[in-house]
């Protein structure tokens, strides 16, 4: 039967050196790759608490994980956590809609204008017991320290050199990726130790006694330590990538922000009015607006998606909150060890980055450090929706009509902009509402200006068009040049 291991994008600093992550290694000729990954770094002073996490679905007895790690850790330095933590700090920093709806512009009958506005948000929906050592072993490779921690079997091993290391797990029947050995040789000689980490299925059986066929989910595994440096490995995790691998990174502090020193930390586009129809596929949308942002900025930068200041004393954490707020239990389950109700020093920053990186882009390890930046911060789209009660027969709501076809507009134009996505393609949500138009009239039954909307200049700008206007009955013939000389005039502004 094949085994195999699998890494858990597993991350650790080095004392001295950059930190690197674990890679996938197969027994037997099996090919496994890693792409996604979410990982929560806690840094206070010289301390790092690194929690990582696996989206693996599948029989887990063939699954393990192994990762380099600075020092050999000592057992209390390794927990298990649950997995709705990383649900937590994804659901509560993800990407977000505000909506809103516009007043009624219309009286109902029988009943005064009922005039409010409702806020919502979207949330974006948007990672048995271990085989017997084999008594022939590389006299160049030591087992420094064995664990069995709740669900995990845990070796710590040392090794003199890359070599000595592929021999070993090619003795035990593991496989590792072609291209792992270079990546591993500069650690090895930095005197780095391996955290070779295997699923112990009685355990897990123990304490999942109804699952069957093998699935189980695989807990968060943390591990916690001194280090001088602030880093996050991604190029050994490249080593059996075929393609792009994508990361979300949960950091806390004490002081502020935390951004990238060896890549640029880029914000990525917020606060924009975006159409009403976004808001049934916001996941595809936000990602055709991080894909270009990504070829934009050369495929090499981190991207900033929330920032705020999320110590328990803080009352306001997000606006609009697309999750449950962080609780003081939930900081310090993630490592954050002086988070406590009511202690007014103990100040905790919250920062979301998004990485996609490969080999090509990605030189170095990814290298951060603290700022002292507390902006609040977090991607946010808007959706303004039209009135719950839709009567615009009113010479109001008429002119409502006339309003909001020309937000729309803007609204197609920002669609444009964010994804690179023709908004030619949505005429139809601008001439929604046209067949409820009708003229207006004053009270000597002369036509009203609102009848007229105006076109656009050949520059690109609003204007007459040399004192020519279209009446209302015109304008779904004029939707297609409309948003041409929008998107024009955008393009001219920015040049």
């Amino acid at each position: 039967m094949k085994k195999y291991i699998l890494s858990l994008t597993a991350f650790a600093l080095a004392a001295q050196l950059n930190a690197f992550c674990g890679f996938y290694v197969a027994k037997a000729d099996a090919t496994l790759t890693n792409k996604a990954s979410q990982v929560i770094i806690v840094r206070d002073g010289k301390r790092s608490a690194i929690t990582m996490s696996s989206d693996f679905q599948g029989d887990v007895k063939d699954f393990a994980m192994v990762v380099p790690v600075p020092v050999v850790l000592k057992r209390d330095e390794i927990k298990i956590l649950e997995r709705s933590i990383f649900d937590r700090f994804r659901d509560y920093s993800a990407p977000r809609m505000a909506e809103y709806f516009d007043p009624e512009v219309c009286p109902r009958p029988y009943e005064d204008v009922a005039e409010y506005s409702r806020l919502e948000s979207v949330q974006l929906t948007s990672v048995s017991r271990s085989p017997t050592l084999k008594s022939k072993r590389s006299s160049m490779v030591k087992v420094e320290a064995e664990y069995t921690i709740d669900e995990y079997d845990i070796v710590v091993l040392s090794a003199k050199e890359s070599g000595a290391l592929k021999q070993w797990l090619d003795e035990n029947g593991y496989k590792i990726p072609d291209r792992a050995e270079e990546v591993l040789q500069p650690y090895v000689l930095s005197n780095m130790k391996f955290f070779v980490v295997k699923v112990n299925m009685d355990e897990l059986k123990k304490r999942n006694p109804y699952v069957t066929n093998g699935v189980y989910p695989l807990r968060p595994i943390q591990i916690s330590f001194n280090s001088p440096k602030f880093m996050l490995p991604i190029r050994l995790g490249m080593a059996n990538a075929t393609e792009a691998q994508d990361m979300i990174v949960y950091a806390l502090s004490r002081t502020g922000r935390i951004e990238t020193t060896n890549y640029r930390t880029v914000n990525m586009p917020t606060n924009t009015d975006v159409p009403v129809f976004v808001a049934n596929r916001f996941s595809e949308f936000y990602s055709k607006i991080y894909n270009k942002r990504l070829n934009e900025e050369g495929r090499n930068a981190v991207f900033l998606e929330y920032a705020w200041d999320v110590s328990p004393q803080n009352p306001v954490k997000c606006d609009p909150c697309v999750g449950t707020p962080l609780y003081a239990a939930d900081l310090q389950q993630a490592g954050v060890s002086w988070a406590s109700v009511g202690d007014v020093n103990g100040k905790v920053y919250f920062t979301r980055l998004h990485v996609t990186y490969d080999r090509a882009h990605y030189p170095q390890d990814l290298m951060f450090q603290e700022t002292p930046n507390r902006e609040n911060y977090q991607v946010r789209y808007v959706r303004r929706n039209p009135p719950h009660y839709r009567e615009f027969s009113c010479d109001e709501g008429q002119r409502y009509l006339r309003r909001l076809r020309e937000r729309r507009l803007e609204e197609l134009a920002n669609y444009q902009t964010l994804t690179g996505e023709r908004a030619s393609e949505y005429t139809t949500y601008l001439s929604e509402f046209d067949a409820q138009m009708r003229p207006l009239k004053d009270e000597n039954g002369k036509p009203k200006k609102e009848n007229f909307f105006p076109a656009f200049d050949n520059d690109g700008g609003h204007g007459n068009n040399g004192g020519k206007q279209l009446p209302v009955f015109l304008l779904s013939l004029c939707t297609l040049t409309a948003i041409f000389f929008a998107l024009s005039r955008r393009r001219v502004a920015v040049a």
